[in-house]
Protein backbone atom coordinates (compact mmCIF):
# COMPACT_ATOMS: atom_id res chain seq x y z
CA UNK A 1 0.00 0.00 0.00
CA UNK A 2 1.11 4.18 -0.48
CA UNK A 3 0.64 6.90 1.21
CA UNK A 4 -0.94 9.73 -1.33
CA UNK A 5 0.01 13.48 -1.15
CA UNK A 6 -2.51 16.13 -2.43
CA UNK A 7 -0.44 19.49 -3.16
CA UNK A 8 -2.50 22.66 -3.09
CA UNK A 9 -1.62 26.01 -4.09
CA UNK A 10 2.18 26.17 -3.18
CA UNK A 11 2.51 22.69 -2.73
CA UNK A 12 3.86 21.66 -5.90
CA UNK A 13 6.84 18.97 -4.99
CA UNK A 14 8.26 17.88 -2.04
CA UNK A 15 12.09 17.61 -1.69
CA UNK A 16 13.93 14.27 -1.55
CA UNK A 17 11.14 12.68 -3.44
CA UNK A 18 13.01 9.56 -5.07
CA UNK A 19 12.44 7.74 -8.23
CA UNK A 20 9.69 9.62 -9.55
CA UNK A 21 7.88 8.90 -12.45
CA UNK A 22 4.52 10.69 -14.00
CA UNK A 23 1.85 8.32 -14.55
CA UNK A 24 -1.51 8.52 -16.54
CA UNK A 25 -4.73 7.05 -14.49
CA UNK A 26 -7.98 6.98 -16.25
CA UNK A 27 -11.24 6.75 -14.09
CA UNK A 28 -14.86 6.19 -14.92
CA UNK A 29 -15.59 9.62 -13.34
CA UNK A 30 -13.58 11.51 -15.66
CA UNK A 31 -9.69 12.72 -15.54
CA UNK A 32 -8.06 13.96 -12.54
CA UNK A 33 -5.86 17.07 -12.32
CA UNK A 34 -2.84 15.70 -13.63
CA UNK A 35 -0.84 12.64 -13.83
CA UNK A 36 0.31 11.16 -10.63
CA UNK A 37 3.84 11.66 -9.19
CA UNK A 38 5.06 8.17 -7.98
CA UNK A 39 7.89 7.01 -6.86
CA UNK A 40 9.83 7.16 -2.99
CA UNK A 41 9.84 9.60 0.21
CA UNK A 42 11.33 8.87 3.27
CA UNK A 43 11.81 5.41 1.91
CA UNK A 44 7.61 4.85 1.63
CA UNK A 45 5.99 4.12 -2.16
CA UNK A 46 4.52 7.82 -2.77
CA UNK A 47 1.48 9.20 -4.88
CA UNK A 48 2.01 12.85 -5.11
CA UNK A 49 -0.82 14.79 -7.03
CA UNK A 50 -1.26 18.62 -8.01
CA UNK A 51 -4.62 19.35 -6.96
CA UNK A 52 -4.85 21.99 -9.51
CA UNK A 53 -2.39 20.21 -11.96
CA UNK A 54 0.85 21.44 -13.05
CA UNK A 55 0.67 25.52 -13.72
CA UNK A 56 -2.11 25.83 -11.29
CA UNK A 57 -4.77 25.64 -13.99
CA UNK A 58 -7.70 24.66 -12.31
CA UNK A 59 -10.58 26.64 -10.40
CA UNK A 60 -11.58 25.16 -7.06
CA UNK A 61 -14.65 24.53 -8.24
CA UNK A 62 -13.63 22.92 -11.06
CA UNK A 63 -12.07 20.39 -9.77
CA UNK A 64 -12.87 16.96 -10.01
CA UNK A 65 -12.54 15.44 -6.84
CA UNK A 66 -14.13 12.04 -7.43
CA UNK A 67 -11.31 10.96 -10.30
CA UNK A 68 -8.69 12.37 -8.30
CA UNK A 69 -9.32 10.17 -5.00
CA UNK A 70 -10.44 7.41 -7.47
CA UNK A 71 -7.42 7.72 -9.16
CA UNK A 72 -5.78 6.95 -5.83
CA UNK A 73 -7.49 4.31 -4.96
CA UNK A 74 -6.48 2.64 -8.06
CA UNK A 75 -2.85 3.48 -7.98
CA UNK A 76 -3.00 1.45 -4.34
CA UNK A 77 -3.17 4.35 -1.60
CA UNK A 78 -4.52 3.87 1.31
CA UNK A 79 -4.10 6.73 3.33
CA UNK A 80 -3.52 10.39 2.38
CA UNK A 81 -2.32 13.63 2.74
CA UNK A 82 -3.98 16.55 2.09
CA UNK A 83 -1.84 20.22 2.08
CA UNK A 84 -3.89 23.47 1.42
CA UNK A 85 -4.13 27.02 1.77
CA UNK A 86 -6.19 28.16 3.80
CA UNK A 87 -7.49 31.84 5.45
CA UNK A 88 -7.87 32.19 9.58
CA UNK A 89 -11.12 33.40 10.96
CA UNK A 90 -9.48 33.91 14.23
CA UNK A 91 -6.90 35.93 15.55
CA UNK A 92 -5.29 32.92 17.14
CA UNK A 93 -4.51 31.58 13.51
CA UNK A 94 -1.91 33.62 12.09
CA UNK A 95 -0.45 33.44 8.70
CA UNK A 96 2.15 30.80 8.52
CA UNK A 97 0.23 29.15 11.06
CA UNK A 98 -0.59 25.14 10.79
CA UNK A 99 -4.30 24.19 11.59
CA UNK A 100 -4.59 20.73 11.54
CA UNK A 101 -8.33 20.75 10.95
CA UNK A 102 -11.16 18.03 12.37
CA UNK A 103 -14.25 19.54 11.04
CA UNK A 104 -15.50 20.83 7.58
CA UNK A 105 -18.74 22.61 6.80
CA UNK A 106 -19.77 22.63 3.38
CA UNK A 107 -20.87 25.89 1.37
CA UNK A 108 -20.97 25.03 -1.75
CA UNK A 109 -23.83 24.15 -4.52
CA UNK A 110 -21.93 20.93 -5.55
CA UNK A 111 -22.88 17.90 -3.27
CA UNK A 112 -23.55 15.94 -6.37
CA UNK A 113 -19.71 15.99 -7.04
CA UNK A 114 -18.91 14.91 -3.75
CA UNK A 115 -19.83 11.32 -3.92
CA UNK A 116 -19.16 8.41 -6.37
CA UNK A 117 -23.12 6.76 -5.53
CA UNK A 118 -26.13 7.43 -7.37
CA UNK A 119 -27.32 6.17 -10.79
CA UNK A 120 -28.87 2.74 -9.18
CA UNK A 121 -26.81 2.41 -6.22
CA UNK A 122 -27.29 4.20 -2.78
CA UNK A 123 -24.97 4.30 0.29
CA UNK A 124 -24.34 6.48 3.16
CA UNK A 125 -21.01 6.53 4.91
CA UNK A 126 -20.49 7.68 8.31
CA UNK A 127 -19.19 11.65 7.96
CA UNK A 128 -19.75 12.79 11.97
CA UNK A 129 -15.74 12.56 11.92
CA UNK A 130 -14.58 13.56 8.46
CA UNK A 131 -11.02 13.16 8.99
CA UNK A 132 -8.85 10.59 9.83
CA UNK A 133 -7.56 10.42 13.89
CA UNK A 134 -4.14 8.63 12.95
CA UNK A 135 -3.15 10.82 10.29
CA UNK A 136 -4.31 14.06 11.89
CA UNK A 137 -2.19 13.16 15.13
CA UNK A 138 0.93 12.55 12.94
CA UNK A 139 0.82 15.49 10.99
CA UNK A 140 0.45 17.60 14.36
CA UNK A 141 2.68 15.59 15.97
CA UNK A 142 4.92 16.14 12.93
CA UNK A 143 4.24 19.71 12.84
CA UNK A 144 5.23 20.64 16.21
CA UNK A 145 8.71 18.56 15.87
CA UNK A 146 9.41 20.94 12.89
CA UNK A 147 8.98 23.88 14.74
CA UNK A 148 5.74 25.31 13.41
CA UNK A 149 2.97 26.56 15.41
CA UNK A 150 0.46 23.84 15.01
CA UNK A 151 -3.13 24.07 15.90
CA UNK A 152 -4.81 20.77 16.88
CA UNK A 153 -8.30 20.50 15.77
CA UNK A 154 -10.32 23.03 13.84
CA UNK A 155 -13.71 23.72 11.49
CA UNK A 156 -12.88 24.31 8.27
CA UNK A 157 -15.33 26.35 6.41
CA UNK A 158 -15.03 25.02 2.57
CA UNK A 159 -16.60 27.75 0.51
CA UNK A 160 -17.30 27.93 -3.34
CA UNK A 161 -14.84 30.66 -4.78
CA UNK A 162 -13.14 31.37 -7.04
CA UNK A 163 -13.35 34.86 -5.62
CA UNK A 164 -12.29 35.28 -1.85
CA UNK A 165 -14.87 35.95 0.57
CA UNK A 166 -16.75 39.46 0.79
CA UNK A 167 -16.61 41.18 4.14
CA UNK A 168 -20.12 40.14 5.17
CA UNK A 169 -19.32 36.69 4.48
CA UNK A 170 -16.23 36.74 6.27
CA UNK A 171 -17.95 38.59 9.37
CA UNK A 172 -20.68 35.78 8.66
CA UNK A 173 -18.18 32.94 9.25
CA UNK A 174 -16.60 33.86 12.05
CA UNK A 175 -20.19 34.89 13.80
CA UNK A 176 -20.51 30.86 13.42
CA UNK A 177 -17.13 29.91 15.32
CA UNK A 178 -15.78 28.74 12.55
CA UNK A 179 -11.97 28.25 12.10
CA UNK A 180 -10.43 28.39 8.88
CA UNK A 181 -11.97 28.91 5.08
CA UNK A 182 -11.07 27.36 2.28
CA UNK A 183 -12.39 25.98 -1.23
CA UNK A 184 -11.41 22.77 -1.95
CA UNK A 185 -11.23 20.55 1.02
CA UNK A 186 -14.38 18.85 1.57
CA UNK A 187 -15.18 17.06 -1.79
CA UNK A 188 -11.86 15.62 -1.01
CA UNK A 189 -12.57 14.35 2.15
CA UNK A 190 -15.75 13.02 1.09
CA UNK A 191 -15.29 11.18 -1.76
CA UNK A 192 -11.87 9.62 0.50
CA UNK A 193 -14.17 8.46 2.96
CA UNK A 194 -16.30 6.21 0.34
CA UNK A 195 -13.43 5.24 -1.29
CA UNK A 196 -12.59 3.96 2.42
CA UNK A 197 -8.85 5.84 2.01
CA UNK A 198 -7.66 7.49 5.13
CA UNK A 199 -7.58 11.33 4.93
CA UNK A 200 -6.39 14.25 6.76
CA UNK A 201 -5.60 18.03 5.64
CA UNK A 202 -2.62 20.45 6.97
CA UNK A 203 -3.93 23.90 6.12
CA UNK A 204 -1.39 26.25 6.27
CA UNK A 205 -2.87 29.79 7.33
CA UNK A 206 -2.17 32.04 4.29
CA UNK A 207 -4.67 35.19 5.56
CA UNK A 208 -6.65 36.64 7.56
CA UNK A 209 -9.74 36.64 5.11
CA UNK A 210 -10.95 39.59 4.86
CA UNK A 211 -12.28 40.50 8.54
CA UNK A 212 -9.52 41.38 10.55
CA UNK A 213 -9.36 45.57 10.64
CA UNK A 214 -5.59 45.15 10.87
CA UNK A 215 -4.75 43.27 8.09
CA UNK A 216 -5.77 44.44 4.28
CA UNK A 217 -8.32 42.37 2.16
CA UNK A 218 -7.02 38.86 1.07
CA UNK A 219 -5.15 39.24 -2.12
CA UNK A 220 -3.27 36.59 -4.58
CA UNK A 221 -0.25 38.30 -3.87
CA UNK A 222 -0.46 38.46 -0.43
CA UNK A 223 -0.93 34.29 -0.37
CA UNK A 224 1.63 33.92 -3.37
CA UNK A 225 4.09 35.40 -0.84
CA UNK A 226 3.10 33.68 2.54
CA UNK A 227 2.89 30.59 0.25
CA UNK A 228 6.31 30.53 0.00
CA UNK A 229 7.18 31.19 3.31
CA UNK A 230 4.60 27.72 4.20
CA UNK A 231 6.24 25.70 1.46
CA UNK A 232 9.22 24.72 3.00
CA UNK A 233 7.74 24.29 6.13
CA UNK A 234 5.14 21.87 4.70
CA UNK A 235 7.77 19.56 3.23
CA UNK A 236 9.53 19.21 5.80
CA UNK A 237 6.07 17.98 7.88
CA UNK A 238 4.64 15.99 4.82
CA UNK A 239 8.68 13.75 4.89
CA UNK A 240 8.21 13.75 8.11
CA UNK A 241 5.12 12.28 8.32
CA UNK A 242 5.35 9.95 5.81
CA UNK A 243 7.99 8.66 7.26
CA UNK A 244 6.21 8.08 10.58
CA UNK A 245 2.97 6.31 9.08
CA UNK A 246 2.35 2.62 8.09
CA UNK A 247 0.54 2.62 4.86
CA UNK A 248 -0.54 -1.42 5.84
CA UNK A 249 -2.03 -0.35 9.25
CA UNK A 250 -5.74 -0.95 9.32
CA UNK A 251 -8.21 2.25 10.65
CA UNK A 252 -12.02 2.27 10.61
CA UNK A 253 -11.65 4.02 7.66
CA UNK A 254 -11.03 1.31 5.45
CA UNK A 255 -14.74 -0.31 6.28
CA UNK A 256 -16.76 2.61 5.56
CA UNK A 257 -18.61 1.16 3.03
CA UNK A 258 -18.90 -2.24 5.17
CA UNK A 259 -22.21 -1.33 6.94
CA UNK A 260 -23.44 1.99 3.98
CA UNK A 261 -24.23 -0.04 1.00
CA UNK A 262 -28.27 0.46 1.21
CA UNK A 263 -29.32 -1.03 -2.56
CA UNK A 264 -29.98 -4.49 -2.76
CA UNK A 265 -27.70 -6.58 -4.77
CA UNK A 266 -29.97 -7.72 -7.56
CA UNK A 267 -31.37 -4.24 -7.83
CA UNK A 268 -28.19 -2.66 -8.73
CA UNK A 269 -27.84 -1.20 -12.40
CA UNK A 270 -25.44 -3.17 -13.65
CA UNK A 271 -23.43 -0.62 -15.05
CA UNK A 272 -23.32 1.53 -12.44
CA UNK A 273 -22.12 -1.57 -10.10
CA UNK A 274 -19.32 -2.06 -12.54
CA UNK A 275 -18.13 1.51 -11.92
CA UNK A 276 -17.94 1.05 -8.93
CA UNK A 277 -16.09 -2.25 -8.74
CA UNK A 278 -13.09 -0.63 -7.03
CA UNK A 279 -14.70 0.59 -4.03
CA UNK A 280 -17.47 -2.03 -3.59
CA UNK A 281 -16.03 -5.19 -5.16
CA UNK A 282 -15.55 -6.84 -2.05
CA UNK A 283 -18.96 -6.00 -0.20
CA UNK A 284 -21.14 -7.15 -3.28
Amino acid sequence: MKIGIIGGSGLYGVEGFTGQRWVTVTTPFGKPSDQYLTGKLAGKDVVFLPRHGRGHRILPSELNHRANIYGMKKLGVSRIISVSAVGSLKEAYKPTDVVLVDQFFDRTKRNADFTFFGDGVVAHVAFADPVCSDVRQTLLKCARKAGATAHDGGTYVNMEGPAFSTRAESHFHRAQGWDVIGMTNLGEARCAREAELCYATMAMVTDYDCWHPGHDAVTVEMVINTLKQNSRMAQEIVRAAVGALDAKADCSCHHALSAAVMTDRKAMRPATKKKLQLLIGKYV
